[in-house]
């Protein structure tokens, strides 16, 4: 007999041909930071941002200020007209209409806080006209309310409150006005610099990068984001100043005179860079400014109207001029007022939408980033 060997043939298992897992090709994984240390970034950054807003805040308005006027000044440069002087140009014509615009409203604005106390105390009776009715049915329910509470033996304990008025210092404002002027100057001179120098510091830091490729790609994509950022924010404070001119003539139309219409239209043209809540606030101002200068339902007349002037910019103006590439998620919205408002204040809801647009655009222009910009959409 003869002794056979059996054969053993090496069979490679299943899946060799898969990559190796990570870590065996000699590059380590890439560390992510846990939970505990991404809420702690996070509320590291927005106590910063709420304790240095006086240093920030400049720097955000005089760049907003700038995307509005970038634009204007690239159209005169198709004119031949140098950078230099297109942003001065910009800068003068725009700081001299705000201050004809202040001096336009400091009269009226005085006058509507001179006599707003006294017009609230008249707003009572005009109010007890209008809702007689309703009020007559709650007097009769009060009295059934008092027949059982005297058949039930109860008194009701009267209760006075006193409230002690803080004290106003006179000459606060005067401490505090070096400080606002300064802030302005700063605004201003920031605003310039951005339009004039803004272009050559993106170069400089650009040039930091390795390769020439590199600085291409991102060339581009920064000029495209700067350019639709700058459309969007000049294109919506046009609809802006447009529905506050509306809402003035609108107001005229009605009987208020010209000056205190101005007032309240510039208050419409600064709230609507607020969505829902901005216009809330104007139509519950309008609503009161209509019950101290009209009598019965003619009071609703200027809110009414103010709410049809915001619903037809916002349902049809601002979409076919935008179009839906701008378009924000409602709860997003609400959530970055919130944020920004309580952070910063009446500044902060000024400047939420154009800070969530710069937002989406730089994140739908950024590799792998898609997905978040379509999450605020």
């Amino acid at each position: 007999m003869t002794a056979t060997t059996p054969n053993h043939t090496l069979v490679e298992p299943a899946g060799s041909d898969l990559p190796p897992p990570a870590g065996s090709s000699g590059m380590p994984p890439r560390p992510r930071a846990s939970t505990p240390i991404l809420v702690l970034a996070v509320l590291a950054v927005g106590f910063t941002l709420w304790a240095a807003q006086g240093l920030i805040l400049p720097v955000l308005l005089a760049m907003f200020f700038a995307l509005v006027g970038n634009p204007i000044i690239r159209g005169l440069k198709r004119v031949y007209v140098p950078r230099f002087l297109g942003a001065l140009l910009v800068i003068t014509l725009g700081f001299g209409g705000t201050v004809l615009l202040v001096e336009q409203l400091v009269q009226p604005a005085t006058e509507w806080v001179r006599e707003a106390p006294r017009g609230m105390r008249s707003l009572a009776p005009k109010l007890r006209k209008m809702v007689r009715p309703v009020h007559e049915a709650n007097q009769a329910a009060q009295r059934i309310a008092s027949a059982a509470s005297a058949a039930g033996g109860t008194t009701a304990e009267s209760r006075t409150v006193v409230r002690t008025a803080e004290a106003r210092d006179p000459y606060r404002w005067l401490a505090s006005t070096p400080k606002v002027v300064s802030s302005i100057l700063a605004v201003v001179l920031l605003t310039f610099f951005f339009m004039v120098y803004g272009e050559n510091l993106q170069r400089h830091a650009l040039a930091l990068l390795p390769s020439r490729q590199q600085q291409k790609i991102t060339v581009e994509i920064l000029t495209s984001i700067e350019r639709e950022i700058s459309r969007y924010v000049l294109t919506i404070t046009v609809i802006n100043a447009v529905v506050g001119a509306v809402i003035a003539g609108v107001l005229v139309w009605l009987g208020v005179p010209a000056a205190e219409a101005l007032l309240w239209g510039t208050m419409a043209f600064l709230l609507n860079f607020a969505p829902y809540v901005g216009p809330l606030i104007g139509i519950l101002t309008l609503l009161v400014m209509g019950f101290l200068r009209f009598d019965d339902w003619m009071a609703l007349a200027p809110p009414a109207l103010y709410l049809l002037v915001h619903t037809l910019e916002g349902q049809l103006l601002t979409p076919i001029v935008l179009g839906r590439s701008m378009r924000l998620s409602p709860l997003i919205l609400i959530l970055a007022l919130m944020v920004f408002g309580w952070l910063w204040g009446i500044v902060g809801l000024l400047l939420a939408v154009p800070l969530l647009v710069c937002v989406k655009l730089v994140l739908s222009r950024i590799e792998g980033m898609e997905g978040w910009a379509r999450l605020l959409e």
